[in-house]
């Protein structure tokens, strides 16, 4: 076998730079970076002869270093909870749109919900230099961010606030909402409603929990402890909670879920049972609306644009203290949260 056979002219890792443009078209290095950088000074024959170069040998500009002269990467990251979960679609694509739109690469992760992780992540995208960091935080502690922020790297936090710093946070009205669906399950009637929420350590599974608690002294109306149950959003965990409250001789006559997960495990549970059960979920879902599933909807699009247009206005220099902009739900009746107790 032929010695270049078993060494290719081109392996994984080699790409073709400039001077190799410059030496196929037979131009200086000079000339091959004012045509891919779009300069005047160059004859239309000499452009031809570098552009039949540069798509022979599939040269592509190197940007990464050609921003950093600038002094930018042009990139931020993006630190969500979870990549499969249907809300951070929308999210993930409107910080993207707005990324895009300023000329910036999105590098997102999953901290899966654990701390130690989303801290690794977001570490480990600083030391890649992105210019800004979008977080949905796991954890509760966000100190390990001071030396990044300190450095210049901007810093927005989504869904939830920062836990211990001072930092730049969209919302959405966890509180409101949920003590607006509560409110609208007791204004059809009901005094027994349950409530099924994340665990205890996230920030918008307290402030829904706190939101139903107003909702019921609001109306004069003592909670069961029974019909409380923070935890896994697990199926097996949200299924027994939810058969728990409909057990017994007084069960709950209605359940509000505390986010999108919860919701599609208790819509599963609610319809293997002859007694209907008044229902309204925080978040909407994908074919609640053919379901007749009453939802106190939030604008994940909205969070995620707000978010990085707030990112991007720490990036452009301004330097006002951090804010916490808080944006609105909708209570969306489609007929579950509408069913009346049993007489």
């Amino acid at each position: 076998m032929a010695e270049t056979a078993r060494h290719p002219a081109h392996r994984y890792g080699t790409r073709p730079t400039m001077k190799d443009v410059a030496a196929r078209a037979g131009v200086g290095l000079k000339t091959v970076s004012r045509v891919v950088n779009g300069e005047a000074g160059v004859t239309a024959d000499t452009e031809r002869r570098v552009q039949e170069a540069i798509e022979a040998l599939g040269f592509r500009r190197n940007d990464s270093a050609r921003v950093l002269r600038k002094g930018r990467t042009a990139s931020i990251g993006l630190v969500l909870e979870d990549l499969a979960d249907p809300f951070y679609g929308p999210l993930s694509r409107a910080v993207e749109e707005v990324a895009r739109a300023h000329g910036a690469l999105l590098i997102n992760g999953s901290s899966a919900e654990d701390p130690d992780r989303e801290q690794e992540l977001a570490l480990a995208l600083c030391a890649r230099r992105v210019d800004g960091l979008i977080v949905i935080p796991a954890g509760d502690d966000h100190r390990y961010l001071e030396p990044e922020i300190r450095a210049g790297i901007a810093t927005v936090f989504v869904d939830r606030p920062a836990g211990r710093i001072d930092a730049d946070a969209v919302l959405s009205d966890s509180f409101g909402g949920a003590r607006a669906g509560v409110a609208h399950l007791i204004a059809h009637g009901h005094r027994r409603i349950g409530f099924i929420g994340d665990q205890p350590r996230i920030h918008t599974a307290v402030e829904r929990l706190r939101g139903y608690r107003a909702a019921m002294e609001d109306a004069g109306l003592a909670v069961d402890d029974a019909w409380v149950s923070l935890g896994s959003t697990e199926p097996e965990r949200v299924r027994e909670a939810t058969a728990a409250m409909l057990a017994g001789p007084e069960p709950v006559t209605a359940v509000f879920a505390g986010n999108n997960r919860v919701t599609v495990t208790v819509v599963r549970e609610l319809a293997g049972r002859e007694r209907p059960v008044a229902f309204v979920g925080f978040d909407d879902i994908e074919l609640a609306d053919l379901l007749g599933i009453t939802v106190i909807a939030q604008d994940a699009a909205a969070l995620g644009r707000t978010a990085a247009e707030r990112l991007f206005r720490r990036l452009d220099g301004f330097d006002d203290a951090p804010a916490r902009t808080v944006l609105d739900t909708v209570l969306i009746p489609r007929g579950s949260g509408e069913i009346p107790p049993p007489s």
